[in-house]
């Protein structure tokens, strides 16, 4: 009797996939079932699963060892992930940032598009055709016009390594070995995984490949009535959360059993309805906001941080500091990069000096590139909210965001996995000034400062967001004068105020109505200082509040009194912190 040889597994992502086995080699099984023939008139289904195994192993949910074999696993796989509760959370429904949900570590947004590339031929073989048995060879046929592009990228470029005895079927048509087509894939993801990623990803694209519908809540997509024959599948739109996509991979319909975790009869039968876990890589981006009071007001150089103190009238220098996500392939592009930035009330933008740095590590030291505004990588536009605060939007535009996932200036090398500027850090700096009114916030509450990083990738009806806040504190100072008889004249009282951390002499302006002065400046003159004179405020005579002073220590000398009276002895020494 013919003996037929079986492939085990046409499963070819090899180094994304749940375990699946590294070798396809055919073999002849040895059970009563050998020398079943494929059903040539049957017809065939992909469902596949989408999982965070990244952090499900991190989270000690998943084994790495498990054993895929193309047979759907309720309790082994879906059971685990679909139903776990992710580390940090409440229950089994983690909210996205569109609005929706998934369940366990199943991930939604995933897209999958299949593309048949060969025949599947059952070549009857002879002594005739230099072998030594009689035999049934399964052979995968592959268009040489259609499939040039595909064999190229394979480095099986104008028929090489197929299987010769085959040539005399079809003129139009290459055939070969299933193990030949697992090494050559395999070899070239190795070698230069980003370059044959993208090479297969265009090929699907360019030949008419059938995109399947976007991953559930559970991580669920499937396909039906495939006709027989070898798929290429590839990844081609991800959700945010997505750092690197699956290989591109081969599956036969049918596929032999595989020997695994939930099935122990490899090879001894063929399946049509095949059910696959294929594996991603999965992170998000950072994102931090800090701030200073400008070297240009304070006269020494102060280091970021989350919260800072200011005078009014001062300029605040701020970063926003954000690592990429990695991009490793056109499917993990980012197609949208966007910062929210909102200054509360009493903070407005310089605006026009914004600037964005790239750079390799997370410290900022190994500088890439800078972007202004006028090189047309990013558009900023200002606005104010519904409840007066003020935001300015960072967005990346066309250009910036081709610059971010292609450009060669850190992946130089074409046998890099990674693209653009994937992994790299982006630094934002922009200065703000504090208003000199009651609009801003004084005292230990602060002015918070907030921005909100959202990012996309192809699936771009899926998108995450990061937040980050800092603050900037700003004081007063609300002093009392009396006269020993109650009967002196505030009008003929003035002080001057001195900074004396700082070393200059506080201005400020007098709002009349509210009965406070706004600092508004500050000079190294003693002639240029604010003579404060007592007021009238909230009812209450001889009064001296001033508003927006930074946390340092000052001296507070009257320099005049009314008549008949006498000066202070003692300076006021004032600590602020």
């Amino acid at each position: 009797m013919k003996k037929i040889k079986k492939i085990l597994s046409m499963i070819l992502a090899l180094t994304l996939c749940l375990s699946f086995p590294l070798s396809a080699s055919a073999r002849e099984p040895d059970d009563p079932t050998d020398g079943v023939l494929i059903n040539e008139d049957a017809l065939g289904s992909l469902t596949l699963y989408k999982y965070d195994l990244t952090n499900a192993e991190k989270d000690g949910v998943w084994d790495s060892s498990y054993v895929s074999t193309g047979v759907y696993d309720q309790t082994g796989v879906n059971d685990i992930l679909g139903g776990a509760t992710r580390a940090g959370d409440s229950d089994n429904q983690s909210d996205l940032g569109n609005g929706e949900a998934s369940y366990g570590y199943a991930i939604k947004g995933v897209e999958f598009s299949y593309l048949k590339i060969a025949d599947i031929v059952q070549f009857t073989e002879s002594d005739a055709d230099s072998r030594t048995d009689n035999h049934v060879e399964v052979l995968y046929g592959i268009d040489k016009v259609k499939g040039a592009d595909f064999l190229k990228t394979l480095g099986l470029e104008n028929g090489a390594k197929r299987y010769t005895n085959a040539d005399h079927l079809s003129a139009n048509q290459y055939f070969y070995q299933s193990d030949v087509l697992i090494d050559a894939l395999a070899a070239g993801l190795e070698a230069n995984s980003t370059v044959v990623k993208n090479a297969l990803e265009t090929y699907m694209a360019a030949n008419g490949g059938v995109a399947m519908p976007l991953t559930d809540a559970y991580g669920k997509t499937e396909a039906h009535d495939l006709e027989l024959g070898l798929y290429l599948l590839v990844e081609t739109k991800v959700p945010e959360m997505v750092t690197s996509t699956t290989d591109p991979f081969l599956v036969s319909v049918p596929m032999t059993t595989v020997n695994g975790t939930n099935a122990d009869n490899g090879g001894a039968t063929w399946i049509y309805d095949i059910t696959l876990y294929p594996k991603n890589l999965t992170g998000i981006p950072t994102l931090t906001k800090e701030i200073k009071e400008s070297a240009a007001d304070t006269g020494k150089t102060e280091e970021y941080a989350h919260t800072a103190t200011a005078s009014s009238g001062d300029t605040l220098d701020y970063q926003i500091i954000s690592t990429l996500p990695s991009i490793t392939s056109e499917s993990t592009y980012l197609s949208c990069y966007t910062f929210v930035d909102t200054l509360s009330k009493g903070l407005t933008y310089t605006k026009g000096d914004i600037v964005l740095e790239f750079f390799t590590d997370a410290a900022c030291t190994d500088l890439v590139t800078t972007w202004k505004e006028a090189d047309g990588f990013f558009s900023v536009a200002y606005n104010t909210a519904a409840t007066g605060e003020s935001v300015m939007t960072i967005e990346m535009t066309e250009r910036g965001l081709a610059e971010i996932n292609t450009s060669k200036a850190v992946y130089a090398d074409a046998t890099m996995v990674n693209s653009g500027f994937s992994d790299c850090t982006v630094r934002i700096t922009y200065t703000a000034k504090m208003d000199s009114d009651n609009s801003v916030i004084f005292g230990d509450n602060g002015n918070d400062n907030k921005v909100v990083l959202t990012w996309k990738r192809t699936s771009d009806n899926f998108f995450d967001t990061l937040v980050d806040d800092c603050h900037a504190f700003v004081y007063g100072i609300d002093l009392t004068k009396m006269f020993s008889d109650g009967k002196g004249k505030f009008e003929n009282v003035q002080f001057i105020l001195k900074n004396d951390t700082d070393s200059y002499y506080v201005q400020a302006e007098l709002n009349a109505d509210e009965g406070i002065y706004y600092v508004v400046d500050h000079s190294s003159n003693p002639e240029d200082a604010t003579h404060f004179v007592p007021v009238e405020s909230n009812g209450k005579a001889g009064k001296i509040i001033i508003k927006g002073l930074e946390d340092d220590t000052y001296t507070m000398t009257e320099i005049r009194t009314d008549n008949g009276y006498v000066l202070l002895k003692d300076d006021i020494e004032i600590t602020i912190s």
